[in-house]
């Protein structure tokens, strides 16, 4: 009972943190989307029955699961290079992946911004080199909304990936490679079935950080690619409506949560309590 104790006086003062900071806001949040402007689920009712809504909560499905596929085959290459390359190779991957934790999302986005707009890096060098006539229309659409996410998440699906592949056994690889197979069928039907956990848990952490993007799809999207996240922000900072704009933050975290629960039995299939 001692040794027991002792964890859960550590995590105490973690976990009362954790409901100040996360729990009580949101019980907040849930009793405006029950209370304003009248008590009742008919700010729900509006939320799923709402055209605009419901297409901003289908845009934001399919530019989240269209970030997690490029995302996560990024992350995958950029790992395989990092885990099994060379220690140069290896040391100029971790630079590439903790460098982007040192510049903010505001600064990235800006940054792109200034590359994919009509008169911006790319357009304006693929107009004097006699590429293009016209300039692309790279931004305040969905293809920005995508490139800037994607470069934002891809660091955070490296890392369950690097897990996955670090735990594989390598006695299975040779035991393929010396009965005969070559490296591409080694890769495709041992190692790749092998990370499979990794890739699952890289996506899922991937898209539950994309279903909360903000400052991204609203500089890059330019208003006219609106997400979920800017749509709370529409609806309780310029309608006003706040307990619409709580129903529709109560509607995304019960999404939120059940993708976590999914990444929870990703991770330990066996546990069946």
């Amino acid at each position: 009972m001692r040794n027991l104790s002792k964890p859960a006086i550590l995590l105490g003062p973690l976990l009362v943190f954790l409901c100040l900071t996360y729990v009580v806001p949101f019980l907040g949040i849930l009793r405006w989307s029950v209370t304003l402007p009248e008590p009742g689920l008919g700010q729900y009712q509006a939320a799923l029955s709402d055209p605009l809504i419901l297409s901003v909560f289908w845009r934001t499905l399919r530019i989240c699961a269209v970030v997690t596929a490029v995302s996560v085959a990024a992350a995958y290459v950029v790992t395989l290079l990092w885990v099994r390359g060379g220690p140069v190779q290896r040391l100029l991957i971790e630079f590439c992946i903790l460098i982007p934790f040192w510049i903010s999302v505001l600064t990235r986005a800006f940054g792109w911004l200034a590359l994919l707009s009509n008169k911006g890096l790319i357009n304006t060098w693929l107009q004097s080199l006699g590429v293009l006539s016209e300039p692309l229309s790279m931004v305040r659409n969905e293809f920005g909304v995508i490139v800037g996410m994607s470069h934002f998440l891809i660091p955070f699906a490296v890392f369950p990936l690097a897990s996955a592949m670090r735990n594989l056994d390598e006695r299975v690889l040779l035991a393929a490679r010396g009965m005969g197979a070559g490296r591409q069928r080694v890769f495709w039907t041992v190692f790749l079935p092998m990370t499979l956990p990794g890739v699952l848990g890289a996506a899922l952490i991937v898209f539950v950080f994309a279903l909360g993007f903000f400052v991204t799809p609203a500089i890059l999207g330019g208003g006219r690619s609106v997400m979920i996240a800017e749509l709370v922000y529409l609806r309780i900072f310029q309608s006003p409506n706040w307990g619409l704009g709580a129903a529709i933050s109560v509607i995304l975290m019960a999404g939120v949560a059940l993708l976590m629960g999914a990444l929870m039995r990703a991770v330990r299939p066996g546990d069946k309590s």
